[in-house]
């Protein structure tokens, strides 16, 4: 257990330095800053894979799958980019919300430091209880495998300009509860007004956001599931992108509509992933052809969305 709680101690570190030191003032986050948090992420977490090695070849974590630490490092990396790339399709939710109840830019890096300490928790919770349904029902990975292909269909079909969260229904309750006012007073999230406690903008939207994380995680915590059952490779893996999230947000949320073919990348990848489940019992795929279609999907979607111009896609009016 004190790799968990070494781990787990590593991120509470992380956290506080970042919310208590670097950004202890209320600021707006430029992208130029963004990108270099974005990086130091990023190559934090790819170097953890090192961890991974000296870990698995030295057993000083536990390995219930019997994992070789070349084989480890593998699903570690691939478990990663899934989560990385699955996270994209959360920056465009979290752009809405933010637009929707007018959230100023300079105080959306503390609602979403608060609202990913939460997603650290409640994933933390899932995948404990994901890993418990595999190791104990076999028969629960098609379940996960269809259910990812099912979201894979949805997300193919769907319009996310739909989504407008002061139409949802935990706003509506939330409403019905407890006083809310549009009036924002620096970064609370409660204020008094004529001697009522009502809760601020930032306040839905940081409950509206950890909500929305719950529904992603019910995608991407069965996709990496379906590449190792591993307790401690699937939470490490999870939480370093969910870490990256806040600096990928201001980094790309202001080319939202560059990337527009990053959807059809996310829908390739959670129908990969939905078919080995399924598949797993007759096929087994080496792991670098996992990683291979994953990193490949995503590079495709940039590069698509880098050189395919608006104009090409108009269709000319006869």
């Amino acid at each position: 257990m004190w790799v968990w709680i070494l781990f787990i101690a590593l991120i509470v570190v992380f956290l506080a330095l970042d919310l208590g030191v670097f950004n202890k003032h209320d600021h707006v986050i430029r992208s130029k800053e963004a990108g270099i948090w974005t990086a130091i992420w990023v190559t934090v977490a790819l170097s953890f894979s090192g961890v991974i090695y000296w870990l698995f070849s030295g057993d000083l974590v536990d390995n219930p799958t019997g994992l070789s630490p070349d084989t480890a490092v593998l699903k570690y990396i691939t478990g990663y980019l899934i989560e990385l790339s699955l996270s994209i399709d959360n920056v465009f939710v979290i752009a809405v919300i933010f637009s929707a109840f007018k959230i100023p830019p300079m105080y959306q890096h503390r609602v979403l430091f608060w609202g990913i300490l939460g997603a650290i928790v409640f994933r933390g919770l899932m995948i404990v209880f994901g890993v418990a349904l595999i190791n104990k029902f076999d028969w629960i990975i098609y379940v996960f495998g269809v259910f990812l292909l099912y979201t894979a269909y949805k997300m193919l079909k769907s319009d996310d300009h739909e989504f407008d969260p002061k139409q949802s229904w935990v706003f509506r309750q939330i409403k019905k509860l407890y006083p809310i006012t549009s009036a924002i007073k620096g970064h609370d999230f409660f204020i008094r007004r004529m001697g009522v406690k009502a809760a601020t903008p930032l306040f839905m939207a940081l409950v509206i956001i950890e909500l929305t994380d719950v529904l992603f995680a019910l995608d991407s915590i069965p996709a990496i599931l379906a590449i190792t059952s591993d307790p401690f490779l699937v939470f490490s893996s999870n939480i370093l992108a969910i870490l990256g999230l806040r600096s990928m947000y201001f980094l790309i949320s202001r080319m939202l509509q560059k990337f527009r073919y990053i959807n059809y990348s996310l829908v390739v990848i959670l129908a990969f992933v939905g078919l080995k489940m399924l598949f797993s019992h007759e096929i087994e795929l080496p792991e670098w052809v996992s990683l291979a279609v994953i990193s490949f999907s995503l590079v495709a979607g940039i590069v698509a969305s880098l050189l395919i111009s608006e104009k090409e896609e108009e269709v000319p009016a006869e």
